[in-house]
């Protein structure tokens, strides 16, 4: 009964958000689109490439999204910082989003593109088997 309530998409809903992000200098904003055939994830990743991007789907179908190094720009030692908000130092970001059980973990791709990671997680259109059993009520065991 619990995990007919508290199943997907809800469990994530009161037990903690689908789509969260380790705060760690970079805000690495994300759009979620849902296609008929597909999830696609975009991911803003200026300053990084793909050797400085991981990304892995854990347990319960868990997409990791890490993000280490990226350019750090160097200056003479005589410049003065006024004013530091671009994250100049070398930076990383890290991102884990739920996805849902109708997914083929087999056929994820990703791209990286003018700073943008492009993440699409195929659909599987075959239905699963239920996991609900009928079990037959008799007058006598």
């Amino acid at each position: 009964m619990a995990d007919g309530f508290f199943g997907y998409p809800f469990r994530r809903l009161f037990l903690s958000p689908p789509a969260y992000h380790e705060w760690s200098g970079s805000t690495a904003l994300m759009d979620w689109l849902e296609s008929p055939t597909s999830h696609i994830f975009k991911v803003n990743v200026p300053g990084f490439n793909k050797e400085n991007i991981k990304v892995q789907v854990g347990d319960e179908n868990i997409l990791h999204i890490k993000g280490e190094g990226g350019k750090e720009e160097t200056h003479e030692k005589d410049t003065v910082w006024h004013v530091a908000e671009r994250g100049t130092r070398k930076r990383g970001f890290s991102r884990e989003i739920e996805l849902p059980e109708d997914v083929k973990l087999d056929q994820i791709k990703a791209q990286v593109e003018n700073g943008v990671l492009t993440i699409v997680v195929p659909k599987d259109t075959n239905p699963k088997q239920s996991k609900v059993r009928n079990i037959n009520i008799t007058s006598k065991l």
